[in-house]
Formats: structure tokens, C-alpha cells, sequence
């Protein structure tokens, strides 16, 4: 994300991740796992893919995800990015990978359905569509703690 739409959605996961469930920063995933033996090729890609100008992006709606909230986010660019990264590791991708992704930034997650359900009436009082910055992409590792960033590459147009 750009730097002020991502100081508001982590400012928003500060406020209402459980803190001891918040081990990455505001993101938008793409995938869930890809295996750390294709991570020269995913770099490799991935700065490929940033060579160009940044994807359009919008946020179109607050989204109840159960036990936690997120905001939909809108990107025919960044789809057809995802889409060529899938087709070019497909034999890697785990099933939860393997479907239509549903683009969004997570704000609260693993908290009670009523918790979860009040963030999401109370943030969508306030509500409006807009665009959402996209100023890179990037890979991480998932070491059982805190996530720790292995490849970013930034958007040049």
C-alpha cells in the first residue's frame, strides 16, 4: 500500500487485532503459502512485475469475516498480477491458494463473533468507496512469531 493508506489500515489493526495475534503488518494477500525453495523465482517475478506502473485499486466495502473484519478491496490489475504469479507456481500452491482469492485488508481477527460484528457496523457509519494505493509487492517468511520480510519490490510508473 501506499504510505498513507497503509498508516491508516495499521493504525486500524493497532487499534482492533488482538495484539498478540498481530505478527505482520497491513497487507493485502495474495497467497498463503508458497514454499521458501521458490523464493529466488518469486523475488525474481516479483520485482519483474513491479518494473511497470502500480495496479488500480479501490476499496469497495467493509467486509464481516465471522470473527473479525477487513475491507474488500477492488483490483482487476492486481487479479491479472496474481493470476500470472499462480499459473507460473501452480504445481506449488496449497488448495487454499488454488481458488479465487478474495482480495481485502484484515483490521480484527480471531476475536468474538459480537466483537467483530460491532467493529464492522461501527466502520461502515463512515464508509465511502475510494482508491487505495498499491505501492508494491512482497514475500514473507512465517517463522512461528513475528513474520519477517523476505523480498519488496516497488511499483516504478
Amino acid at each position: 500500500m501506499g504510505a498513507a493508506d497503509f498508516g491508516w489500515a495499521e493504525g486500524l489493526r493497532r487499534a482492533h487485532f488482538p495484539a498478540e495475534r498481530n505478527l505482520v503488518p497491513a497487507h493485502i494477500t495474495l497467497f498463503h503459502h508458497l514454499p521458501p525453495s521458490a523464493l529466488g523465482e518469486v523475488a525474481r517475478r516479483l520485482k519483474r512485475l513491479c518494473a511497470g506502473p502500480p495496479p488500480g485499486a479501490r476499496l469497495t466495502e467493509v467486509m464481516l469475516l465471522g470473527r473479525g473484519v477487513a475491507y474488500r478491496v477492488e483490483s482487476p490489475d492486481l487479479m491479472a498480477m496474481r493470476h500470472e504469479l499462480g499459473e507460473a507456481f501452480a504445481g506449488l500452491l496449497v488448495p487454499q491458494d488454488q481458488g479465487r482469492p478474495r482480495l481485502h485488508i484484515t483490521v480484527q481477527n480471531k476475536v468474538e463473533p459480537a466483537e467483530a460484528k460491532k467493529l464492522a457496523t461501527a466502520l461502515r457509519r463512515d464508509f465511502r468507496p475510494r482508491p487505495l494505493a498499491i505501492a508494491g509487492l512482497a514475500a514473507w517468511h512465517y517463522r512461528g512469531g513475528p513474520w519477517e520480510l523476505a523480498v519488496k519490490a516497488s511499483f516504478r510508473g
